[in-house]
């Protein structure tokens, strides 16, 4: 072989189209993780693909969790899988700690992985601040923790938000070396992205420019999936907005932070495109649009939260969701990961 021949490119990955995510175990879950993750999966499921929906507990511990909610606040995720339509006949839910090869395979490639790659991780410069020797080293290696979530079921495809996208180059990089370092190319798949859909990313009500959190001290500044329906028109009237009227192209949205967010929220509600809505409303004020939105946010969001409250009052339903989804995952991840302490040369 010259050196002008290309070496020959690797075996892809040649099995079954699977898709996973999954939302932290701390509650109080928005507008946001509706629209940005939980609408999403459901499109997915619909599709037909498998699709493996987990709690993410473990993630949840990076940071202090008050042990007495933890168990709670996973209840929550899980019935708003349920309230926001996932079948669980269709998509296995189950909590991520209830799967002990979770960890077992971040072991691993906590082995596999660079610390130059995790140095380049933004958020967790974002979420330790000035202070990271006071971190814990589990907020450190989460993303090595998130690459074991998505290839111990060989995921395929990936729904993330733009905050995201670095932790899930991590795991194709991740991916990619272990094929590479124990001879077993196409292994494991290298997952793509699914970033979709006009509002991926939802920003406050009170500031255009910071993303929609529960963690925002202005409880006015996010819809909360157990508001009722008074509370988010009301939370909808008062979003702000500047005084001109909509415009009546996308490109004049990019200047005007609030305004552009509002018409991504209708448009995902609504199943349109952002220049469909433009279409509709450009040229009329707020005085028009936020009516209009609140009755939309209402009509779409109304049904979600009295599920989500009728799942809470009696968890047994959830409960029993959640253990049938860890068993099936289990089943799912054994294999796996057996084959992993294999090629890696652990004993037995």
């Amino acid at each position: 072989m010259t050196d002008q021949t290309p070496a020959p490119a690797a075996p892809a990955y040649t099995g079954p189209r699977r898709i996973l995510s999954g939302i932290q175990a701390s509650g109080a879950l928005h507008l946001g993780n509706y629209l940005g993750a939980l609408k999403r999966f459901v499109e997915l499921q619909d599709q037909g693909a498998p699709v493996f929906v987990f709690v993410a507990d473990m993630h949840a511990i990076t940071v202090w969790q008050d042990p007495a909610k933890l168990a709670a606040q996973t209840r929550e995720i899980a019935a708003a899988y349920l309230a926001s339509g996932l079948d669980p006949a269709k998509s296995i839910i189950f909590p991520q700690s209830s799967v002990r090869a979770h960890a077992d395979l971040a072991w691993v490639f906590n082995c596999v992985a660079r610390l130059g790659w995790l140095d380049r991780m933004t958020q967790f410069k974002e979420k330790s601040g000035k202070h990271k020797e006071r971190a814990s080293v589990g907020l450190y290696t989460y993303p090595v923790l998130q690459a074991a979530d998505i290839l111990l079921y060989k995921a395929t495809e990936v729904p993330v938000g733009e905050d995201q996208k670095q932790h899930l180059e991590l795991t194709r990089d991740i991916a990619q070396k272990f094929n590479n370092d124990f001879g077993v190319p196409g292994f494991f798949p290298v997952p793509e992205p699914v970033i979709q859909g006009p509002a991926t990313r939802v920003m406050s009500l009170r500031d255009g420019a910071a993303k929609m959190s529960k963690s925002d001290p202005s409880d006015n500044s996010r819809i909360n999936l157990t508001d009722d329906a008074d509370t988010i028109a009301s939370k909808i009237r008062k979003a702000k907005t500047d005084p001109a009227p909509l415009p009546e192209t996308l490109d004049e949205l990019n200047d005007r932070p609030e305004a552009k967010n509002l018409v991504a929220i209708y448009a995902a509600l609504a199943g349109l495109t952002r220049e469909q809505v433009i279409a509709e409303f450009g040229g009329q004020g707020f005085g028009a649009f936020k009516p209009a939105l609140a009755d939309l946010a209402v009509a779409s969001m109304a049904p979600v939260t009295a599920e989500m409250r009728r799942l809470l009052n009696d968890p047994t339903e959830i409960d029993r969701v959640l253990a049938d989804g860890a068993q099936r995952a289990t089943e799912v991840a054994d294999p796996v990961i057996a084959e992993v302490k294999k090629i890696v040369g652990f004993w037995g």
